[in-house]
């Protein structure tokens, strides 16, 4: 698809600039896939306006100079952030506070090494959440690939194929991440969620305050790129068990300290079951019999009082 000049974007808007949207765009090294990820925004089809927030992190190749030459082309649409240093290694959560340097009402998301492939997906997404006030989030499906080919599709199975509740949100339901368009509420994180680097589950339970998710089957699948410089789809799967438990514990503090009981619980029990997938199959047997034990003290201890009673 061609792409637009800025001038008939701005056309087809009615001549305004203020955007509706915000496009937020994270990239570090990815100077063979931004311009991909740049021009499937900028293909999008639709009668408001939208920005493109692209944060560069102080990436060592040519990205920022790529960057920098759609910029001047787009100067009212793309809006570049250049770091000189990484705030990734420094566990700051730039991504968060890009929503709020946003002007728009609604946030999308997608980082620079995938890209859309509908260009009618922005549009769907906000007039969904325009004419349904109860839901705060849309997602559709994705499909994985790297440099050999398509290696999963859909990327969204079984149950997670359909609508979200606000709970299910709450409590860090995965999604497509460079699928979403959520209502721009999370602007800054509760210092609990600090310095965790798989942010988007955080995003996703904090936004379960104020509404549901919407599954949008009719978008066409965008596409997720796994490749060597990816920051979480190339770590090994330890790794990964890891940066998730980490999201989950600091969850579990935060809903602690906000009073909310059984989402502290819940969390605590997924990071329980992260700690076991981490460790060894004795070592499990060895954690498993230890609270047991420490189960049937405690019942001893508060039948005990009871039972010298009767």
């Amino acid at each position: 698809m061609e792409l637009k000049s800025e001038q008939a974007l701005i056309e087809r808007w009615g001549g305004k600039t203020e955007p509706l949207l915000s496009v937020v765009c994270l990239a570090y090294n990815h100077a063979s896939f931004i311009r991909k990820a740049l021009e499937s925004f900028l293909q999008q089809e639709t009668d408001f306006p939208f920005e493109v927030i692209v944060h560069d992190d102080a990436s060592t190749d040519t990205t920022a100079a790529i960057i920098a030459d759609y910029a001047a082309r787009y100067p009212r649409i793309i809006k570049p952030i250049y770091q000189t240093q990484n705030q990734f290694s420094l566990g700051e959560p730039f991504s968060t506070r890009l929503f709020a340097r946003a002007g728009g009402k609604y946030i999308a998301y997608c980082e620079g090494d995938d890209y859309w492939t509908d260009p009618t997906k922005l549009q769907q997404q906000v007039d969904f959440l325009e004419q349904h006030r109860d839901y705060v989030i849309t997602y559709h499906d994705a499909f994985m690939f790297n440099s050999k080919g398509i290696i999963q599709s859909p990327q969204l199975t079984g149950k997670l194929r359909k609508d979200a509740t606000a709970l299910e949100l709450m409590q860090g339901r995965p999604l497509s991440t460079l699928t979403v368009c959520f209502r721009n509420l999370v602007q800054e994180l509760p210092p609990e969620l600090l310095g965790v680097k798989v942010l988007d589950i955080c995003w996703w339970s904090l936004l379960g305050a104020y509404g549901k998710g919407k599954f949008m089957e009719g978008i066409s699948p965008a596409a997720y790129r796994v490749h060597e410089g990816g920051i979480f789809s190339m770590q090994p799967s330890r790794q990964r068990i890891q940066m998730a438990m980490h999201a989950h514990y600091s969850l579990a503090r935060y809903y602690n300290r906000i009073g909310n009981n059984a989402l502290y619980e819940y969390f605590l029990i997924q990071v329980f079951g992260e700690c076991l997938s981490l460790i060894s199959p004795l070592s499990k047997i060895q954690a498993l019999s230890t609270i047991a034990q420490n189960i049937s003290l405690n019942l001893l201890r508060r039948l005990s009082p009871r039972l010298a009673r009767s």
